[in-house]
């Protein structure tokens, strides 16, 4: 497979790192000579240094067979050009990364595709979408639902009451009811939810049925929409505000997009220490129950005078990793239970896990996670990576005749590191245990550790 990717910055760095493992013919354009010096220093992929909308460089890149080509520079507008050109050559799949609002109204998309923009990559809105699913479930450390099908739109976030199927990433602590029992004993086919992973330490287990939850695990349940509360209670979670107040440190794009689409019940407070921007926010957020504040996040007296003693979350949003961090474990101290750090340096993921901050948000992986998905032959809805867990959840609609749908599940031979945790059939959703049947039509969750989603494919189409 040919894939072109025209920027050598954080997404696209990201993005080339991904698909580098896939063997898969990749070509790097950027016109900075030391950008690419660095990426082929550690990635085994062809670098060009040229303008990525000039039209000379993308035939000799060979955009004419390109199965993928993704414009994810820093300029919006050179990356649609980009895109336009490199489909009006033969590209057949192209997606380009936006950054304002306005190029992602739908209307807009419309009108993208309609010139050969396959898709349309708004980080700041993917992360936002992220940032509030954790907000409404202040319990979880990570929410990945799967949609009844239906939907009009499918660039809008789903609702809760659209979502057949829910995989929950959950912390867990003194006063879980099930650790330290067989799964076999927990987690039959008759029960409720289903283990599909386990993050113990540095290590992402696909448990067996003699495995055991133990304390501090991070651990990955699918259940369907109406189980959810007995999940919450059996993992000890019942005595965790809901959230009501947020407070939110730096009013960059993302804190934008957060904020104004953060259910309504919820009052924000936004922390951010440059004047010029305070005053901009104010233009920006029409949502009500939200007050912009001139001032530092980390400012232990400033947090205590606006009340942080009755906040239940704090999201760290500014463009320093260090800092976020920094001011989610004061948050911590001072005694929020939810945190949210965007981190976008991948080296420090690790840390801001092991310093227990909470929910990470990282938008290259997030963005990189939606692009990989237009690689996929088969019939995909959603691809997300799971940083914590060194893995991507995926959605698959199962093909007529395909293999998936010829054998139970425990006779499929699927890879090692595969597993299936649910189906959406009908627009209910279920649990699949080993001798479940999948049919034609089935929306199929399989969770894929160190696995290259493109193995599992071929079971679905």
């Amino acid at each position: 497979m040919k894939i072109i990717i025209t920027g050598a910055y954080a997404i696209g760095k990201h993005l080339a790192n991904l698909l580098s493992h896939t063997g898969e013919d990749i070509t790097l354009i950027d016109n900075d000579a030391e950008r690419l010096a660095r990426v082929g220093q550690d990635l085994d992929v062809l670098t060009m240094q040229a303008a990525p909308t000039d039209i000379d460089t993308l035939k000799a890149a060979g955009a004419h067979s390109a199965d993928l080509f993704a414009a994810v520079g820093p300029d919006e507008n050179e990356n649609l050009l980009a895109c336009i050109l490199a489909h009006s050559l033969g590209a057949k799949k192209t997606v380009a990364k936006i950054d304002s609002a306005f190029h992602a109204r739908q209307e807009r998309r419309k009108a993208f595709v309609s010139l050969g923009v396959d898709s349309i990559i708004y980080p700041e809105e993917l992360a936002a979408q992220d940032i509030n699913n954790g907000l409404k479930m202040s319990w979880v450390r990570q929410r990945w639902d799967v949609q009844t099908p239906g939907k009009s739109d499918p660039d809008e976030p789903a609702s809760d009451n659209n979502c057949a199927l829910t995989l929950l990433g959950i912390k867990l602590r003194e006063g879980c009811e099930i650790l330290n029992q067989p799964l076999k004993d927990l987690c039959g086919p008759n029960d409720p939810y289903h283990v599909v992973a386990i993050k113990r330490g540095s290590e992402t287990l696909i448990p067996g049925g003699n495995d055991c939850l133990k304390l501090y695990d991070l651990a990955y349940m699918m259940t369907t929409r109406q189980y959810i509360p007995y999940v919450r209670k059996i993992v000890g979670k019942e005595n965790y505000a809901d959230v009501k107040n947020v407070m939110i440190m730096g009013g960059g794009q993302t804190a934008v997009r957060a904020v104004e689409t953060m259910p309504e019940y919820m009052y924000v407070k936004i922390f951010e220490a440059d004047a010029a921007r305070c005053e901009r926010l104010g233009d920006l957020i029409t949502r009500e129950n939200t007050l912009v504040i001139n001032g530092d996040g980390r400012d232990i007296p400033l947090l205590m005078e606006e009340g942080i003693k009755n906040t239940q979350a704090f999201v760290a949003l500014t463009a320093n990793a260090e800092t976020n961090i920094l001011a989610c474990l004061t948050a911590k101290r001072l005694g929020v239970r939810k945190t949210v750090a965007m981190v976008e340096n991948m080296d420090y993921v690790a840390m801001a896990e092991s310093l227990d901050i909470g929910t990470i948000i990282n938008k290259k992986a997030i963005a990189a996670s939606h692009i990989y998905q237009m690689l996929l032959d088969a019939d995909v809805s959603n691809v997300r990576t799971l940083m914590m867990a060194n893995a991507d959840v995926a959605a698959f609609t199962a093909e007529k005749g395909s293999t998936v749908t010829k054998k139970k599940v425990y006779e499929l031979g699927l890879p090692t590191g595969v597993t299936i945790g649910g189906l959406v059939r009908g627009g209910k959703g279920q649990l699949v245990s080993g001798g479940t049947q999948i049919e034609a039509g089935d929306t199929v969750m399989v969770f894929c550790h160190n696995v290259n989603m493109k193995k599992v494919e071929k079971y679905f189409t």
